[in-house]
């Protein structure tokens, strides 16, 4: 009976291990936008990657109050921005969250995000079986009129500050 138990315990373990291992997402180049001292307002932006399909469906920050994942569209010639209840990610297909598209908004900031700081971010997915799963990022802040990788004009669409958010 002994050897049957330890089989047991080792196949469940197996099995905890390996669903562990097969649901973290792939997460490249998080940053989030740097802020001037009276904006309450960024956002966070990467690349996801998960290995089966997957939604992001919140996040959560210890230098927000409120953490949202949002969207920016066309809506009748203008540019609006609304959170939405999740982010469908297909299994294996990277999926860009950047300024002027889907993003993560961190507003009611308890202090300024300085550029060379990091933002400690948790992610919540959602699987297809419905089981969350968190996982943990550091966000290098970048100055005002960075973009992912270049220098973008400080005035362009891409950026939050200026922007009025109703909640």
């Amino acid at each position: 009976m002994k050897p049957m138990t330890s089989s047991i315990i080792g196949l469940a373990l197996a099995t905890v291990v390996t669903a562990a291992a097969a649901q973290n997402v792939k997460i490249e180049d998080p940053w989030v936008r740097g802020t001037v001292a009276q904006q309450k307002a960024t956002g966070a932006f990467m690349r996801l990657t998960a290995p089966e399909r997957m939604r992001l469906v919140g996040a959560e920050s210890p230098v927000a109050g409120v953490v949202e994942v949002h969207e920016m569209a066309m809506v009748d010639n203008v540019m609006k921005m609304r959170q939405i209840p999740g982010l469908e990610l297909p299994a294996g297909q990277p999926v860009e969250l950047k300024p002027g598209g889907y993003h993560i908004m961190l507003m009611n900031l308890r202090a300024p995000v300085q550029p060379g700081e990091q933002v400690p971010l948790k992610l919540i997915f959602e699987n297809a079986s419905g089981q969350r799963v968190t996982q943990e990022v550091q966000a290098r802040v970048k100055a005002i009129g960075a973009g992912p990788g270049n220098m973008q004009p400080a005035g362009s669409m891409g950026g939050h500050h200026g922007h009025g958010h109703q909640h």
